[in-house]
C-alpha cells in the first residue's frame, strides 16, 4: 500500500525544525533494522515525543507506526493523520484490540513505536515500565529498540505552557543496541533489561546535553537530581494521583 499520507507529513515537520532551527543530534539511527520488525521503546518526557523519536528511524530508511491513545484518532485534525500514517490506536478500556494491532503489525514487518511508561514522567527521570512492550516483542519475535529522547520537554510537556514556537532549541534523540528477546526468556527480565539501557540512554542524553538553565527559575526542565527543580519521582507520582513506586 503506498504511503500518501507520511512522508508528507515528515516534510512538513522537518521544514518546521528548520524554520526554529532546531538543533537537532539523532545518534544510533543504524541500530534500526533496514527490513523486518522492531520495536521503538522511548521514554516520554513531552507531548511531542513520538515525532522525534521517529526521527531516530529516518537514517534506516523506516516509518514508525506509534501506538497512540484512542482520543488522538478521535480529534477531528489529527485523527485523519494518525490514519493516514497507519499509527495504533490504543483503547484503554480494550486494551487487547490495541496489542494484538500492535503484534500484527510487528510480524509483517513494521516498525512499531511504543512508550512504555505509559505517561508522560513529570520528574523526567524514566518510570516504571509496562511489561506489554516484551509481552509483544516475545510474542513476534523482533528486537526492541531502546531510545532516549531529551529536550522536548522545553517545547510542550504536562503541566506547563506550550513554546511551539521556540528557536534554537537542541534536542538529543538517541537509539540503543536491539535487544533481543531469545536473551531474556522471561517478560520481567526482558523489561528489567529494557529498563536499565533507556535510563543509561536518557542519563546520556541529560549530561552531555549543551544547555544548561538560564537561572534558577528556568530550572524546571531539569530533572532533580541533576540539580533542577522538576519534581522527584516520589513528588511527580503524587501529582499523578498514584502511590510512589517502591522498585528501584
Amino acid at each position: 500500500m503506498p504511503e500518501l499520507v507520511y512522508p508528507p507529513v515528515i516534510a512538513a515537520v522537518k521544514t518546521m525544525f528548520r524554520v526554529l532551527d532546531l538543533r537537532l543530534t539523532v545518534e544510533g539511527g543504524q541500530h534500526v533494522p533496514r527490513t523486518g520488525g522492531a520495536v521503538m521503546a522511548s521514554n516520554h518526557v513531552s507531548y511531542l515525543d513520538f515525532i522525534f523519536c521517529g526521527l531516530g528511524a529516518q537514517p534506516s530508511g523506516r516509518l514508525v507506526r506509534f501506538m497512540a491513545k484512542q482520543e488522538v484518532f478521535a480529534n477531528r485534525y489529527a485523527g485523519p493523520l494518525m490514519r493516514g500514517m497507519r499509527h495504533i490506536p490504543v483503547n484503554r478500556e480494550a486494551g487487547a484490540g490495541s496489542y494484538e494491532a500492535a503484534v500484527g503489525a510487528l510480524k509483517r514487518g513494521e516498525v512499531v513505536g511504543v512508550f512504555p511508561e505509559a505517561t508522560i514522567s513529570r520528574s523526567f527521570t524514566v518510570k516504571q515500565l509496562k511489561s506489554g512492550t516484551a509481552r509483544m516483542a516475545q510474542e513476534a519475535g523482533v528486537p526492541i529498540l531502546p531510545v532516549a529522547v531529551w529536550g522536548t520537554q522545553r517545547l510542550w510537556t504536562k503541566g506547563r505552557p506550550r513554546q511551539l514556537n521556540r528557536r534554537h532549541t537542541p534536542i538529543t534523540i538517541l537509539v540503543g543496541e536491539p535487544i533481543h528477546p531469545d536473551d531474556h526468556p522471561y517478560s520481567a527480565g526482558l523489561m528489567r533489561e529494557l529498563k536499565s539501557r533507556i535510563e543509561a540512554l536518557v542519563d546520556r542524553a541529560q549530561r552531555e546535553y549543551p544547555d544548561r538553565p538560564a537561572d534558577p527559575t528556568d530550572g524546571w526542565w531539569q530533572p532533580a537530581h541533576l540539580g533542577g527543580t522538576a519534581p522527584t519521582p516520589e513528588e511527580a507520582a503524587v501529582l499523578d494521583g498514584r502511590r510512589p513506586s517502591r522498585t528501584p
